[in-house]
């Protein structure tokens, strides 16, 4: 499912979030990689807002949250600059073609939460 962070308290089913992280354990504008199972995500923060992506740039398979930048709302992959969206996921530059995927997320109480079922 793709999607972006969302407001608190605007998911229907508590059950179906997954507790990530502290919002206070991602700096400002930058990202933490969390292991869940066998998915690399990435947890970016940007103000008191929290998105949720796969960790791995689709074009060159380096984590993003130990390569990039994040530049707003965009991630600049290290190896070869290709960005994204961490909102959406989509592609913003070449020369990453496919869109990695995004998680609804939503911050409650200080922990960071996502919707992480297929």
């Amino acid at each position: 499912m793709d999607a972006h962070a969302m407001e608190s308290g605007t998911s229907t089913d508590a059950s179906e979030l997954t507790p990530l992280c502290q919002l206070d354990d991602v700096t400002d504008g930058d990202g933490l990689q969390i292991k869940i199972g066998e998915r690399m995500l990435a947890v970016w923060r940007v103000d008191d807002l929290a998105f949720v992506t796969d960790d791995t740039c689709t074009h060159g398979d380096a984590s993003l949250v130990l390569t990039g930048m994040l530049d707003g709302f965009s991630i600049v992959c290290g190896l070869h600059q290709g960005e994204f969206d961490i909102r959406t996921g989509e592609v913003r530059a070449a020369p990453c073609s496919k869109p990695i995927r995004s998680y609804a997320a939503t911050v409650r109480e200080g922990v960071v939460l996502a919707r992480l079922a297929e």
